[in-house]
C-alpha cells in the first residue's frame, strides 16, 4: 500500500497556484466544481475552524467513492453545533445527530439496517470530536471495532473539549494549557504521561484500517478516505484539526500549524491495515518541536515570562520517540 501520489509544486514567479496547474488525474476532490459540498456554507464555525475544513474533506470524498450514496451520524461536538442551529442545517447529506457518547453505536444500528434491507449500496460514515470519540464514545467505539461494524468512523481531533469551553480530553497533549489544566505550577498545563493514543487503540482492535491524517494533508486524507471506502468492516480515521479558539492560533494559520504538527514529529501520520502499519508519510523538512508550540497562546507559559527548556525537552524526546518508532523520517529529510 502506498501513500497518495505527491505532486510537486514549482515556483513559476506568478501568482499561477493549486490544480490549475495539473491534470484532472492529479487533481483533488475538492477542485472539482461538481464536488459535493456535503458541508456547505452558512454553518457558524470560527473563522479558520480545522474541524470545519475537515468534516468538508472527509465527506466530500466519501461521496465521490460512494457515488452520493452515504449516511452521516455525527456526536454532539462542535460539528453538530456550528452546522445545526435549530431549524437550520449546512449539511446537503442524509445526517443524523447522536449523543455525545453514542455516535459510533447508532452508525453501526445504521449499518445494520441497510444489511437488512439488502443495501449494500449505501455507505455510513461516523464522526465526532476528540470528545466524543477518545472519552466519552470510547466505548461504543471499542464495540463497533470489536463487532466489525460495516462503518468508516472519523474523529477530528482539536486536543480538547472546545465546545463546552476548551476542557482537556484524552487527546490534549501534555503542558497544554486548558480551562481545567491552567499554566500554574512546577509542571504548568496537562499532566505528562496523561492521555491515550486512540489510532494505536483502533490498531489493537486489529480492524482492517485504521489511519491518521492532518488538514494539512489535502490529497492524502482525500486518498485515506477513498481508500477506507473502498473496504468493508470497520475503519478509522484520526484526522488532526487546529482550533484557532482553543489553541490561541491565528484563523489564518490553522493549515500551516497541522502541518508542522506533522513536521515536528508530534502528530505521526501513516496508515495500518489489520493492525500492521503498512505506509507513513515520511517528513522531509523536520522542525522541532519549538516552532510548533510557540505560535499557540496554550503554550505561551513555556516561553514567558522565562522559556522551560526542562518542559520543552520532554515534548521535544516525545517527538523524537515517534519518528523513530514509526519511521517517519525520510531519508533526504533537513534535520
Amino acid at each position: 500500500m502506498s501513500a497518495a501520489r505527491q505532486v510537486k509544486f514549482y515556483q513559476v514567479g506568478s501568482f499561477a497556484a493549486g490544480n490549475r496547474l495539473l491534470g484532472p488525474e492529479l487533481q483533488s476532490d475538492q477542485s472539482d466544481p461538481a464536488r459535493a459540498n456535503a458541508l456547505t456554507s452558512g454553518h457558524r464555525a470560527c473563522q479558520g475552524c480545522g474541524e470545519a475544513l475537515g468534516a468538508r474533506y472527509v465527506l466530500d470524498a466519501a461521496q465521490r467513492a460512494a457515488g452520493g450514496k452515504v449516511i452521516a451520524v455525527n456526536a454532539t461536538g462542535c460539528l453538530e453545533v456550528f452546522s445545526t442551529p435549530y431549524p437550520e442545517t449546512s449539511w446537503q447529506l442524509p445526517w443524523l445527530h447522536s449523543l455525545f457518547g453514542n455516535a459510533p453505536a447508532v452508525a453501526a444500528g445504521v449499518a445494520a439496517a441497510l444489511r437488512a434491507k439488502g443495501r449494500t449500496d449505501v455507505r455510513v460514515v461516523g464522526q465526532g470530536g476528540d470528545g466524543g470519540s477518545v472519552d466519552i464514545g470510547f466505548g461504543c467505539l471499542s464495540g463497533m471495532f470489536e463487532r466489525g461494524d460495516d462503518v468508516l468512523y472519523v474523529c477530528y481531533d482539536n486536543e480538547a473539549y472546545m465546545n463546552t469551553g476548551v476542557q482537556r480530553s484524552g487527546a490534549t497533549p501534555p503542558a497544554a494549557r486548558t480551562a481545567t489544566t491552567q499554566a500554574v505550577g512546577e509542571e504548568p498545563g496537562a499532566a505528562f504521561g496523561q492521555g491515550k493514543s486512540l489510532p494505536l487503540i483502533a490498531m489493537a482492535h486489529e480492524i482492517p484500517y485504521v489511519a491518521t491524517a492532518t488538514v494539512a494533508g489535502l490529497r492524502d486524507l482525500e486518498a485515506k478516505v477513498h481508500r477506507a471506502m473502498g473496504m468493508r468492516g470497520a475503519r478509522y480515521l484520526h484526522v488532526l484539526v487546529p482550533c484557532p479558539l482553543g489553541w490561541g492560533t491565528a484563523s489564518c494559520d490553522t493549515v500551516r500549524i497541522a502541518r508542522l504538527a506533522e513536521r515536528s514529529g508530534l502528530f505521526p501520520v501513516f496508515e495500518a491495515v489489520d493492525g500492521e502499519v503498512t505506509d507513513v508519510t515520511p517528513i522531509r523538512r523536520r522542525v522541532p518541536v519549538e516552532e510548533y508550540l510557540r505560535p499557540q497562546k496554550r503554550y505561551r507559559h513555556l516561553f514567558e515570562p522565562e522559556v522551560r527548556s526542562d518542559v520543552v525537552s520532554r515534548i521535544q524526546r516525545a517527538a523524537d520517540r515517534n519518528i523513530a518508532r514509526f519511521g517517519l523520517l525520510a531519508e533526504e529529510a533537513v534535520p
